[in-house]
């Protein structure tokens, strides 16, 4: 009498590569944006009914509320300006260029931050879109108004920032604490955009898509062009294996990992 043989066990799913984590995220950023950037270039009109109910209202707020106002035109101004997220940018790109195995991370985040600027003022040459007028404002700004400068910057230097930070493994209560100011300034920054009457909200909310797809591509760049370091060889996950016995001092700028 034959026994039956029992079904072999499913085998487990291979493992998730960077390029296949990072794909998910960036076809629904880059969709969201595509959309967006549609609909105000055709100037849907139950989207610009609903920028133009949102901003009145803040508007009215903003003028009433004169000391809140005044916070916010020092936070925009000062704190979340593009310019003070650059110099937050340099200061990390000085502080990478003291390792040399970091060198190549310092010019890719140079040069991730310069695009996305010329991508937002391209964008923003592009469909020419009229800022907010009104008869009373409480601030002003310059050229057009999709996206937002101020939240797109924020977004890609805070975003980027955070994955270094992940990457270079540092403790519990720092990451919590860079977590928590990176989001409280990307939210806080495009909020005060609209309330001082400078943005529609659908141009914040342009900043940011845009900002985040600009990282998520950015990261998945980075993991896919940063040189081997030498005695490596990348695996078909897109990880790294020592061949070698005797392997030389790496030089990678990824952190040691602590034995198991």
């Amino acid at each position: 009498m034959r026994t039956p043989h029992a079904p072999a066990p499913p085998a487990p799913p291979g493992p998730r590569t960077p390029a296949r984590s990072a794909l998910t995220p960036a076809v629904l950023l880059g969709a969201a944006s595509v959309l967006l950037l549609t609909l105000v270039a055709l100037e849907w009109r139950p989207l610009l009914d609903l920028d133009g109910g949102v901003s009145r209202t803040t508007h009215r707020w903003a003028v009433a509320e004169d000391g809140l106002t005044q916070a916010a035109r020092v936070l925009t101004d000062w704190v979340w300006d593009p310019w003070t997220m650059r110099l937050l940018c340099a200061v990390a790109v000085i502080l990478l260029l003291r390792r040399p195995a970091a060198r190549w991370t310092a010019g890719w985040l140079v040069v991730v931050v310069a695009l996305a600027t010329a991508a937002q003022q391209g964008l923003k040459a592009a469909l020419g879109r009229e800022r907010p007028v009104w008869s009373d404002p409480v601030d002003s700004a310059h050229y057009a108004a999709f996206p937002s400068g101020h939240a797109m910057t924020a977004t890609v230097v805070l975003g980027l920032l955070l994955w270094l930070l992940h990457r270079h493994g540092v403790g519990l209560v720092v990451w919590r604490t860079a977590l928590a100011v990176a989001v409280v300034s990307v939210a806080g920054v495009g909020l005060t955009r609209i309330w001082l009457g400078v943005h529609w909200p659908t141009d914040v909310l342009g900043g940011w898509l845009f900002g985040a797809l600009t990282v998520v591509a950015a990261v998945a760049a980075h993991r896919r062009l940063r040189p081997t370091p030498r005695g490596t060889a990348r695996g078909r996950s897109g990880g790294t294996r020592t061949p070698s016995p005797s392997p030389e001092p790496s030089t990678s700028d990824d952190p040691p990992r602590r034995p198991r």
